[in-house]
C-alpha cells in the first residue's frame, strides 16, 4: 500500500467526508446548518443575529447570498435587509480578508448604485 493519497480523499479526510464543504484559500471554516451553507463561523453568527434582529422587530426582509449586477460584474452580498430604526435597505458582507476584487466590487456598488457595503 502506497503512503499517497489524492487530492479527493485529502478533501474526504479534512471535511470529515462532508464533501458540500470546500476547503478554503481564506482558512476560514464553512459551516452548513438547517439555514443552508455558510462561507465561514463568522458569516454563521452574523446570521444568527440578524435572525435575533428580526425576531426583535429591528430588521425585517433578511435574506442571504442576494447578488448584484454591476455592468456585467457579479457580486454577491451576504446579507441583505432594511433597518427599521434608519429606514434603510441594508448591504451587509463578513469579511476577515478584502482582496483586491472584492474592494473593486465595493467601489463599484457605491459607484453605479448608490449602496454603500456594511462590512462586519
Amino acid at each position: 500500500m502506497a503512503d499517497t493519497m489524492t487530492a479527493a480523499e485529502y478533501q474526504e479526510m479534512i471535511n470529515g467526508g462532508n464533501k458540500d464543504i470546500k476547503n478554503n484559500k481564506f482558512k476560514n471554516s464553512p459551516q452548513k446548518t438547517d439555514d443552508g451553507y455558510f462561507a465561514s463561523k463568522k458569516e454563521l453568527n452574523q446570521w444568527e443575529i440578524l435572525k435575533l434582529q428580526r425576531k426583535a422587530g429591528l430588521i425585517t426582509g433578511l435574506m442571504k447570498q442576494v447578488t448584484f449586477d454591476l455592468a456585467g460584474v457579479e457580486y454577491r452580498a451576504d446579507f441583505v435587509y432594511y433597518d427599521v430604526q434608519s429606514k434603510e435597505w441594508v448591504v451587509e458582507d463578513c469579511k476577515g480578508f478584502r482582496t483586491p476584487e472584492y474592494k473593486n466590487k465595493k467601489k463599484l456598488m457605491l459607484n453605479l448604485l448608490n449602496i454603500k457595503i456594511k462590512e462586519s
